[in-house]
């Protein structure tokens, strides 16, 4: 019978550069040359206008984590979440009403009326039905 190492902590990343990931020297090397670029082009007011901004979000992207998720993972969340088409549909949920004790509630069952189907209930309805399969 053969025995296998299992691998262990496979969600932590190899660190390359010191205490550093290859991701995280990499979004802070950009981050620092985009900063130092500004810094030559704008001099010190373009480089605290652009430049520090820039180097907090590259630091963000290396170091900040959000609910144990890498803060690249959470903006990239945002930017679909914010630029794709949203369509939202209301369904109103009927929910039954607790009936007080000793209280009986006799209703006659009304009779069923079909509606007549008009062309412009057909539209709708095909429409609600193209709507539901996208959704799925």
């Amino acid at each position: 019978m053969r025995q296998f190492n299992v691998p262990q902590f496979i969600e932590v990343e190899d660190k390359i550069f010191g205490p550093l990931t290859l991701k995280q020297f990499i979004y802070l090397l950009g981050g620092g040359a985009a900063a130092f670029i500004i810094y030559v082009f704008a001099g010190m007011i373009g480089f605290i206008l652009l430049g520090l901004p820039i180097a907090g979000f590259a630091a963000a992207l290396a170091f900040y984590k959000i609910n144990g998720q890498p803060f690249i993972k959470i903006a990239a969340s945002a930017l679909s979440h914010y630029t794709a088409s949203k369509l939202y549909i209301w369904q109103k949920k009927e929910t039954k009403a607790a009936k007080p004790a000793g209280a009986e509630i006799h209703k006659e069952t009304p009779k069923l009326e079909l509606p007549k189907i008009t062309e412009s209930k057909l539209k709708d309805l095909a429409w609600s039905l193209d709507v539901k399969e996208k959704i799925k």
